[in-house]
């Protein structure tokens, strides 16, 4: 396939805690390579040096509590680095970028999760990114019982640390934003292979969509 001239396009990989992001980033990316697209694959928080030392604070279990609103701006100020350093460079020279989580998570946890206004993300989003949206979100949702069974044994982060009515909020946030263009939803509670015939199925329209 040739790739159309000009600006690349923007995929988003979503989902909450134990839902196989990691794995299926990696899918994601190996199968647009496949059908000759350049493809950077980053994430959030993080992506830049800067933006991962931020990362880091968001993450770590300390003793004192993180303020929401501190979160929020964390989260956001992390985004501008990334934005700045790596996605709207890449973009521009005709790569498709491909992030583990954005803006849909921030609406999500710190939406839904930690309970701030939707207006204030919104307001926050728009001083951040401009216009800039992914144009194609792909959401991995499963059930929490599962996702949960996942994290067994694992190093929780902060994140990963919070109680169940937490992680339903996020769940459902998710699945309101799920009714925006451009948002698919990817049961992830099946077998691997199924997750990934769907996410497949996905791309190869997306691309076919985009792509001359």
């Amino acid at each position: 396939m040739k790739q159309r001239q000009g600006r690349g396009r923007f995929i988003t990989l979503e989902g909450g805690e134990g839902v196989g992001k990691s794995t299926n980033l990696a899918f994601v990316k190996a199968h647009l390579e496949a059908v000759g697209l350049e493809v950077v694959s980053t994430r959030e928080p993080g992506g830049t040096p800067l933006a991962e030392e931020i990362r880091a604070l968001l993450l770590a279990v300390r003793e004192e509590p993180m303020a929401e609103l501190t979160e929020l701006l964390l989260v956001f100020a992390g985004r501008a680095q990334h934005l700045a350093t790596l996605i709207e460079p890449a973009l521009a020279r005709g790569a498709w970028v491909l992030s583990d989580r954005f803006t849909d998570a921030t609406y999500a946890y710190q939406g839904g999760g930690r309970g701030l206004e939707t207006r204030v993300i919104a307001l926050l989003e728009q001083l951040v990114q401009g216009d800039l949206r992914p144009d194609l979100t792909l959401y991995l949702d499963t059930p929490l019982e599962v996702a949960e069974a996942r994290l067994a044994g694992r190093d929780l982060d902060r994140f990963e640390r919070e109680q169940r009515a937490f992680f339903e909020r996020v769940r459902a946030a998710y699945l309101q934003r799920s009714r925006e263009p451009g948002f698919r939803v990817i049961d992830a509670g099946v077998p691997l292979k199924r997750v990934q015939l769907a996410l497949a199925a996905e791309l190869d329209r997306f691309v076919e969509e985009t792509v001359l």
